[in-house]
């Protein structure tokens, strides 16, 4: 069940990106597949689902990545919730309502 959500988050932070979906799960470090991650990361993080099943749909994906990564991705959105970036939050909030 939570995959499907997982694959619906994936597809709606790649359009806002303007990203391939492929390109959320390779190892590169641009900045716009880094925040993307992250923005996934954090959607998920406050559905609730597991960090276990992030990880773990990421690794499906072919990215495997740590707990302490995607703790550190929830957090930088986090961050930039609390410095009160308005417009990053509507987006958060049209896309959380899946």
């Amino acid at each position: 069940m939570k995959a499907k959500i997982f694959s619906k988050y994936a597809d709606k932070v790649c359009k806002l990106y303007g990203l391939e979906e492929e390109m959320l799960y390779t190892k590169t470090k641009r900045r716009d597949c880094v925040d993307a991650r992250h923005l996934l990361y954090y959607l998920c993080s406050i559905r609730p689902m597991r960090l276990v099943y992030i990880q773990e749909y990421m690794a499906e994906n072919g990215y495997d990545i740590p707990h302490s990564s995607i703790h550190h991705g929830i957090a930088q959105v986090k961050k930039r919730i609390e410095d009160e970036d308005t417009d990053y939050v509507q987006t958060i909030e049209s896309i959380a309502n899946v």
